[in-house]
């Protein structure tokens, strides 16, 4: 079998010449600074069998930084910038996502536990077929992403009403919408509270 063609990165402008060369004394993220001195190399003639040598990465690697700069210029150096297989998950379905860990357990009539985790929340996402896959890693991501973290409820006691839920949406539909010819007069039954420290 033959040798693979060689490749190189496109003719390089003074401009870019004079970033990549600040990139690779000075930048502090060691894959941004690999992936410039791959570009660096190669433009000075240097081919993917001699860069892969010296900088001890797979060719594969070394190829994918080049058509990367080629088409994508300086912007592929990015550390955040990545060659792999494109999101499995649309935005719209992440935001769903999202909109349901916001929620609790209760408002699906789950009654088995209080609070989301990450394989519960990942079972019930399949259950209704917002996803047909997703591992608990992914769910992770989105949710750090979304900026959601569940912390234990230690305060609250849940209401035996079988109809709590639907009698909370009621009011809160009030507060969102207010009566245009009424008032909206909130009650709240509180027994005595004795002077001591409490949580929240």
């Amino acid at each position: 079998m033959g040798r693979r063609p060689s490749v190189f990165v496109r003719p390089v402008s003074m401009e870019e010449g004079r970033k990549l060369q600040r990139i690779s004394r000075r930048a502090k993220d060691p894959v941004k600074l690999r992936r410039a001195i791959v570009v660096l190399m190669s433009a000075q003639g240097q081919t993917v069998q001699d860069i892969t040598v010296l900088m001890q990465v797979s060719e594969d690697y070394v190829r994918d930084v080049i058509h990367a700069f080629n088409e994508r210029g300086l912007d592929a150096l990015d550390p955040k910038w990545s060659g792999g297989r494109p999101k499995t998950i649309s935005d719209p379905v992440r935001e769903h996502i999202c909109l349901i860990a916001r929620t609790s357990p209760a408002d699906w009539k789950i009654t088995a536990f209080s609070t989301w985790s990450l394989s519960k929340l990942a079972d019930h996402l399949i259950k209704q077929k917002v996803t047909a896959a997703i591992s608990r890693e992914t769910l992770r991501r989105i949710l750090r992403a979304g900026k959601i973290s569940w912390k234990t409820t230690t305060t609250w006691k849940a209401s035996t009403d079988p109809d709590f839920i639907a009698k909370m949406h009621r009011v809160l539909a009030l507060y969102d919408t207010p009566p245009a010819d009424g008032r909206v007069i909130c009650v709240d039954e509180f027994g005595p509270l004795n002077l001591m420290p409490r949580k929240g």
